[in-house]
Parts: C-alpha cells; structure tokens; sequence
C-alpha cells in the first residue's frame, strides 16, 4: 500500500492520534513521568507507554533516566522540524491567498471604499502579521 507519509512530517501524523497530542501539549507544560501523564488523561500507564514510544519514534520525545523513573520531555529538534513543515505550509496558504486577493483586487479604485481584501486585512492585522494576529483576524472575518 502506498502512503504520503515523508520524513520531514512524520511528527505530524503522530500527532493525528488525540491521546497522543494531549500527551504532546502536556509534556510542552514541562518534562514528566509516565504516572504523573496516566494521572492527567484517562487511559492506562501501559497505553501512556506505548503512546510515548510512538511520539519518540518519531522524534518529538526524548526521555532520561532519573533515579529508578524514566522522565520524559519535547525534543526541541523534533518540535523544531515540526514547526519548519507548519511554516512552510503556512506560507504557502499565505502566498495563495494573497495572489488570489490581488487577482481580485481593482487596479484603479483605491477609495476607501474599494480596498482590496488584502489592505483590508493588512489594516486589521497592523504591523503584527504573526499566526495570532491573523487567526484571530481570520476568525472575526468567518464570524461576520
């Protein structure tokens, strides 16, 4: 059978399973034990095992030894990577959809009235164009 799984984002389809990113989001707090992840979701120590194993696998997880307890915490090169892929896709989104505004937009008319999507939004967002500021500026407009 053939898959569209990479390399360079096997760290994301990990995270697909539901256990396993809250154990992600939890680890992402600070670094911790096997029990003390059990005590905060409701599955078992072995199932909290075997989730840990998988996010390892693919390198998001690292674990020390610390007396008789295995910790474990994020693997900053994993996560590192991670967020390389997410960039890369947001840029492209962010690409598409400015060549689709600008496709859109009226070359002459620049009255308040008539600007473009893209002006509307560089005015909504300000100078902050990070992820925030544009979710939230997407948000508003979807609830329009």
């Amino acid at each position: 059978m053939e898959t569209y799984e990479r390399p360079d984002d096997a760290g994301l389809g990990v995270l697909g399973d539901p256990t396993r990113r809250a154990i992600f989001e939890l680890l992402g707090r600070r670094p911790q034990a096997v029990g003390e992840l059990a005590d905060q979701l409701p599955v078992s120590r072995p199932a909290v095992s075997q989730h840990l194993r998988a996010l390892k696998r693919a390198g998001l997880v690292t674990d020390r030894a610390l007396g008789t307890r295995r910790v474990y915490q994020l693997h900053p090169a994993g996560v590192a990577g991670l967020r390389a892929w997410l960039d890369r896709v947001w840029a492209h989104a962010l690409a598409a959809f400015q060549e689709a505004v600008e496709a859109d937009a009226p070359a002459h008319d620049t009255t308040p009235e008539s600007l473009s999507q893209k002006e509307q939004l560089h005015k909504q967002v300000g100078a902050d164009t990070g992820w925030p500021a544009i979710m939230a500026t997407y948000q508003r407009g979807a609830s329009d």
